[in-house]
């Protein structure tokens, strides 16, 4: 499992780990009952602290993204297709507000993004 971090992020690390860690379950890298390191080991091999570790996993665990069981440790979690559907809803609502924010600031019309949201949309 490669972890990339970034100190120039405005992203905080825990969230940089746990939005990776959330990027390889939903893509297929990480899949359901994989086993993930502890969060010591992640720690050492992220060169960040436990607490972090411990952070990210906790965001994770909440999520529903792992499951961690006493004295066995942290694997992936069994997920539905509703739940990864609604996570990837969640990442287009964020990109398309995006979108709509630099539109406005530029003078592009909704009609202008919506063209060009169907052209991507069609080319797919």
């Amino acid at each position: 499992m490669e972890i990339l971090l970034s100190n120039s992020s405005d992203k905080p690390i825990y969230e940089q780990i746990t939005s990776q860690i959330k990027a390889m379950i939903m893509n297929g890298t990480l899949k359901s009952g994989d086993s993930l390191p502890s969060m010591r080991k992640l720690a050492k091999e992220l060169h960040v602290s436990v607490i972090t570790a411990q952070r990210a996993y906790e965001d994770l665990q909440r999520d529903g993204f792992i499951d961690t069981v006493a004295g066995k440790g942290t694997f992936v979690a069994a997920q539905n297709k509703d739940f990864i559907r609604e996570e990837n809803l969640r990442s287009i609502e964020k990109l398309l507000q995006k979108a709509v924010r630099l539109g406005k600031e530029n003078d592009i019309s909704l009609q202008q993004i919506t063209d060009l949201l169907q052209i991507f949309y069609e080319e797919e």
